[in-house]
């Protein structure tokens, strides 16, 4: 029989209403290079590194691979300057549903973003909540890789078998199934049958706490 023993969060759509704000400066600063795109365009690679993103726009708008390392040089840090982290906000409750969380389960957030914007986030709005963070920048291979979740698994100690990954994110999904741990889909800015990959797909956050309220009576 399975022991749950760790709960590992994505963070942006998860634990954070913030990703029409990361959408929003990523639309900008592409735009600023003369790439158009769309906001469905960042939904659909949240969770990605800021490598990725660039790479997988760069690929679909099927523009001169030449342009690459430039690219990648202005429009992510571009990004980062349009992105107003004060506007970042926690789903309403998540910050008692974790500190229950934590009395029971070792928990682990693992984001997309950038360092330093999750480092802020996490001190700001989740202080000493999390036994591990990783950010986008923690490893090489960002999500759809498993190397993200992997990560998260060495540094809580605990088996992949004695874990459940919270996710509302297309790539964030595979990349927990990659790493080989049971995911639960929370669909927040996609529609519901985009994380059917999931081992769970939830409805809404309020189906969420309900189910995150189930595993702690058990």
């Amino acid at each position: 029989m399975r022991v749950i023993e760790a709960l590992i969060f994505d963070m942006d759509g998860v634990l954070i209403d913030s990703m029409h704000l990361h959408s929003n400066a990523w639309k900008t600063a592409f735009a600023e290079a003369g790439i158009e795109i769309d906001e469905k365009d960042i939904f659909h690679l949240e969770g990605e590194n800021d490598t990725g993103i660039v790479k997988s726009i760069m690929n679909s708008k099927n523009i001169d691979p030449c342009r690459l390392e430039d690219i990648l040089t202005t429009i992510p840090s571009r990004k980062h300057e349009i992105f107003d982290i004060d506007k970042a906000v926690m789903f309403e409750g998540m910050d008692k549903c974790l500190k229950k969380l934590k009395n029971k389960f070792k928990l682990a957030v693992v984001s997309g973003s950038d360092k330093v914007v999750v480092d802020t986030i996490m001190e700001r709005i989740f202080p000493g909540i999390f036994n591990a963070i990783v950010s986008g920048d923690d490893t090489i291979n960002g999500k759809p890789d498993p190397d993200p979740y992997n990560k998260a698994v060495e540094m809580l100690g605990v088996e992949k078998e004695n874990c459940i990954v919270i996710e509302n994110a297309i790539l964030g999904v595979t990349s927990a199934k990659n790493a080989g741990i049971f995911t639960v889909g929370s669909p927040t800015y996609l529609d519901r049958k985009e994380l059917e990959h999931a081992d769970i797909v939830l409805q809404d956050h309020a189906e969420l706490y309900r189910f995150l309220e189930l595993l702690m009576r058990t």
